[in-house]
Order: C-alpha cells, then sequence, then structure tokens
C-alpha cells in the first residue's frame, strides 16, 4: 500500500501554520527566506499547529525564520529518524548540537 506524504512549505506565522495538515507526525524545518534551515523539529499527530507555533516569536521556544517546510511521515519513529538525519546534516543553528 503506497501512501502519498504531504511536503508543503507555508509563511512562518499563524496564518500560515493553521494551513498545515495535523492529521500525521511531522518533520518541520524554521527557513529563512532564502531557504537556510534554522531549526529542525518534530511533532506528532495532532500537535503540528500547536508545535510549530511554539516557535514564533514571541513565544517559549522562538526562532527566526520567514518560511516553514514539513514532510509528514507515517510514523513518529520515522519522523525522528528523518529529523536526526537532517539535523546532522545541515547542523540548523538554533537546534542544540549534538541531539
Amino acid at each position: 500500500m503506497i501512501h502519498e506524504v504531504v511536503r508543503e512549505t507555508v509563511q512562518f506565522n499563524k496564518s500560515g501554520i493553521n494551513q498545515l495538515p495535523d492529521d500525521k507526525p511531522v518533520v518541520y524545518r524554521i527557513q529563512t527566506q532564502d531557504g537556510k534551515t534554522n531549526y529542525v523539529g518534530v511533532a506528532h499527530r495532532g500537535r503540528v499547529r500547536e508545535r510549530v507555533a511554539d516557535h514564533l516569536a514571541g513565544a517559549r521556544d522562538a526562532v527566526p525564520g520567514s518560511k516553514v517546510r514539513i514532510d509528514q511521515a507515517e510514523r513518529i519513529g520515522r519522523a525522528r529518524q528523518t529529523e536526526a538525519r537532517a539535523i546532522s546534516r545541515s547542523k540548523p543553528k538554533y537546534n542544540k548540537q549534538g541531539k
């Protein structure tokens, strides 16, 4: 059985975040206007919008950025593997290194 995986990029603001699908776990990347990744994270199904919003300006885990890209995963374990590879490859400025 082949599942369609959603990959989407939206503006990194409240209205952009509200457009994100919330029905599967995701790996999200907060990016600058020119596509440089500032942060990579993972969010559980049903918490995607809430978790990404935690990084908006003024929030508890604020990260600067202009857009957010998500890649859906079928399972949270797969999302965590993808997150670890992405952090290792791109070494985002706002991720705690060594994760």
